[in-house]
């Protein structure tokens, strides 16, 4: 066989490299990343002027003339709030579920009354109540005054018999008497019911706390970290200030629980079981978020535990949104951001009046 020529040997020389050059450049092709997509572009931040006009307080829409909290009423429900001699077995004051050392909660889904019964729903807090659009969970009271009658003869919370019993307790006790003569100066007979639930009022009027978001709203921009305005930039675009808005942030509605997707706990229907209107069902009134990390357990049942939880919760069922990790953890840490100071001069009880022997004793049935 003739050997090959020289031309032919660098021939099939330069062939072989290509193939190797090609069979790299395959490799090559083959192990290298995809390109690195540009991430799409992020919103414009929310002007300042956005961010804090949901938590304004709304206009005047009454020309009624604003309650009287002088400081004699306030001093007395101040009082009144701590004394459980207004219970029946002198066990259970307005403090007991609502206690202002710990921010008005319990933290019991469930609050124990009388004879240790448990009522139906959650005590909410009874700070930065003063606004609300009506009280309770389903609203059936349009003022703190109407709402502080209504745990005095509840059978499972102080269960008292009868407003003569409140008023026997209450005239039994000298200085209670002096508390209500300055408080109503003019009154004959300033001992009331009526006058009882006006003090409540007044004094749960003062429970207000005052956080760092307040000095946001304020103009102190930097009184909140870069979080908890993501934060706060999201609770406003994903539409929870429909419900979660003005001063409190929240009180100032009632809402159907399971807006987008139906609540899968339908035991309680809410606002319905005081109107027996159609359009109520599930509905209650929005609680405010001020202090809600040292509020739980939370809903009208106490079922939600951990506030991540029910950002989730309220995102699903409210808004119909499944939201990121990073999402729920600036979410929570704006609303940490309404954790506000108590009021150390309503927080810690005081010295009640002393009892007499005309004071009615302790009733346990």
């Amino acid at each position: 066989m003739k050997a090959p020529s020289r031309l032919q040997h660098c021939l099939g020389r330069a062939i072989a490299l290509w193939g190797v050059l090609g069979a790299l450049a395959l490799r090559a092709m083959a192990s290298s990343p995809e390109p690195v997509k540009a991430p799409p572009p992020q919103p414009e931040p929310l002007p300042y002027e956005k961010l804090v006009a949901p938590f304004q307080p709304p206009p005047a829409v009454s020309s009624a003339p604003a309650p009287e909290d002088t400081e004699a009423r306030i001093a007395l429900g101040r009082l009144l709030f701590f004394d459980a001699r207004l219970s029946k077995n002198h066990d259970v004051s307005c403090n007991t579920c609502h206690d202002l050392a710990t921010n008005g909660a319990d933290h019991q889904p469930l609050s124990q009354g009388h004879q240790k019964r448990k009522g139906r729903r959650n005590s909410p807090t009874v700070y930065n109540v003063g606004g609300y659009i009506a009280q309770f969970w389903d609203g059936r009271a349009p003022t703190l005054e109407v709402q502080a009658e209504g745990p005095l003869f509840d059978e499972d919370e102080m269960a008292m018999p009868d407003d003569r019993r409140v008023l026997a307790t209450l005239t039994s006790m000298p200085e209670y008497v002096k508390r209500f003569q300055a408080a109503f100066p003019g009154e004959k007979k300033p001992v009331t019911l009526s006058n009882l639930t006006r003090s409540l009022a007044a004094f749960q009027r003062q429970l207000t706390t005052r956080s760092r978001f307040d000095r946001f709203l304020a103009g102190q921009r930097e009184a909140l970290t870069e979080q908890e305005r993501r934060g706060l930039e999201l609770f406003v675009t994903a539409g929870c200030v429909t419900c979660h808005n003005g001063p409190a942030v929240g009180g100032t509605s009632l809402q159907k629980l399971g807006l987008v997707e139906a609540f899968p706990k339908i035991a309680d229907l809410g606002r319905y079981e005081v109107t027996r209107e159609e359009e109520d069902r599930m509905k209650f009134r929005v609680p405010t978020l001020r202090n809600v990390e040292k509020t739980a357990p939370y809903l009208h049942d106490g079922s939600v535990a951990q506030l991540d939880e029910m950002v989730r919760v309220m995102a699903r069922y409210q808004l119909g949104k499944t939201l990121s990790p990073e999402q729920v953890e600036s979410l929570v840490a704006f609303l940490r951001s309404l954790t506000g100071e108590l009021p150390a001069r309503y927080a810690a009880p005081p010295e009640l009046p002393k009892s007499t022997r005309k004071t009615p004793k302790p009733d346990p049935t």
